[in-house]
């Protein structure tokens, strides 16, 4: 049995669920402390793009500049440890990832939460000394990254991915230290046929090597939605499937499970967890995670 089955048995325990509405998940509300403005540079301030502290506070996303270890920022920090730790090549599997810093973060079905997760994993490894985070909205067909940070954008992704644009055009430096963005593109009708493309793989390997202190995260479509998720997925070094717990039918789970049995990484993270399993951390918030090497066995 290997990693990825043993976790999903431990999602089993927790019951069958209802199926998913064809909405994100929408966080309860926050509990953080009203953020200050982040400071910039008279310079540099027409080069930023500015997002609102307050808008992040009301979306009970993690605030990158408060000094508190609340809830939410430490349920996030027990999540990134072990993405980084393959990252730094900290694991067992060290030398096996390709492209390790290339995060891919999914579910199942629309509606457990991915957004939300790859938004606050982002800005929780923003925090960190040596890294820099790129936030690449890749769920073409439905995006929510620029629209839950409050950002307009003309290009994007999918520009690039069509040649019509450069990746260094696309790119939004925000006032968030360490975050960038790339937003998902203008809408075209073959936008998800885009992400298995050949212009996909060579833009996988260049955002993956261009900068070596960079974490590339990747809010993608759901496994279950669109078979270039799957595609997509295989040009990842790890991949985060999201989960809701009392929501998402167990079949569901083990069949997204099971797109990625040839990605050598994969965690689980249990969204609005109450009644957690033995082994799967979970604070009061809701999250649970588990990890393990897809191909390899845990370790």
């Amino acid at each position: 049995m290997d990693t990825i089955e043993r976790a999903v048995e431990k999602l089993e325990a927790l019951g069958e669920a209802p199926a998913a509405p064809d909405q994100e998940a929408e966080p309860p509300a926050s509990t953080l402390p009203r953020a200050e403005e982040w400071e910039t540079s008279r310079d540099d301030r027409h080069q930023l793009i500015h997002i609102d502290p307050e808008r992040l506070q009301a979306g009970g996303i993690v605030d990158p500049r408060s000094e508190q270890r609340d809830q939410l920022a430490e349920e996030f920090r027990q999540i990134k440890l072990p993405v980084l730790r393959h990252i730094r090549g900290e694991t067992a599997s060290a030398g096996q990832i390709e492209h390790p810093n290339l995060v891919m973060v999914t579910s199942s079905i629309a509606g457990e939460g991915k957004t939300f997760t790859a938004i606050n994993l982002a800005l929780s490894i923003a925090m960190e000394k040596d890294m820099t985070v790129l936030l690449v909205d890749a769920d073409v067909a439905k995006p929510e990254v620029t629209t839950r940070l409050g950002i307009e954008a003309k290009q994007g992704l999918t520009d690039v991915l069509l040649g019509e644009a450069r990746v260094e055009d696309v790119l939004l430096r925000t006032n968030i230290p360490k975050l960038t963005l790339m937003p998902s593109g203008r809408s075209h009708p073959h936008a998800t046929e885009l992400l298995a493309s050949s212009a996909m793989r060579r833009l996988a390997e260049e955002l993956s090597t261009r900068y070596a202190d960079r974490v590339v995260i990747f809010d993608s479509p759901p496994l279950l939605m669109t078979s270039e998720a799957r595609v997509l997925a295989l040009l990842m070094g790890q991949i985060l499937l999201v989960v809701e717990e009392s929501r998402t039918p167990q079949p569901l789970v083990k069949e997204a499970a099971g797109l990625l049995q040839d990605v050598e990484v994969v965690g689980l993270v249990l969204n609005k967890a109450h009644r957690l399993a033995k082994g799967i951390y979970g604070g009061g918030y809701g999250y649970g995670y588990g990890y393990g090497h897809g191909r390899q066995g845990a370790h």
